[in-house]
């Protein structure tokens, strides 16, 4: 078990832990973008399933600023207390809130679901997260 906590982000608190996790995921996402359309189109899902507006390359596109955002999160969890990295990774989520957000409240290419709930969630929590502990971390 000390083992595996060796590998864990050397910080205080959870908030790298959850960086971490969410890093791990988002690669997961990430691949599968690249590998199937199901998970873009239950997220992109208006007004149907079937007419969704999520292509191939739209896919690939997401599954490649996942891998991005996701490499940021990555290195943020084990440089948290380093201002830059801190405030990275805290825009990553700013930028993914807004895009969901948008794509739901404006652009209306996905619809209130299964697929975007847990974007939208993670996002603003993480966001809230970060932003209430600016000052733990970065001083």
């Amino acid at each position: 078990m000390d083992q595996l906590a060796s590998y864990l982000p050397p910080a205080e608190g959870l908030l790298p832990k959850w960086l971490l996790l969410l890093s791990a995921v988002s690669i997961g996402n990430s691949i599968q973008a690249y590998l199937t359309l199901s998970y873009t189109r239950r997220v992109y899902n208006n007004p149907t399933p079937s007419a969704s507006q999520a292509t191939p390359l739209s896919s690939r596109t997401f599954g490649t600023y996942t891998g991005l955002a996701s490499i940021v999160r990555l290195y943020a969890a084990y440089h948290i207390t380093e201002k830059a990295w801190f405030e990275i990774a805290f825009w990553t989520y700013v930028v993914a809130g807004w895009h969901f957000g948008s794509e739901w409240l404006v652009f209306r290419t996905a619809k209130m679901g299964e697929g975007l709930v847990g974007p939208i969630v993670i996002s603003t929590v993480t966001m809230v997260w970060m932003w209430l502990q600016w000052g733990f971390y970065v001083g």
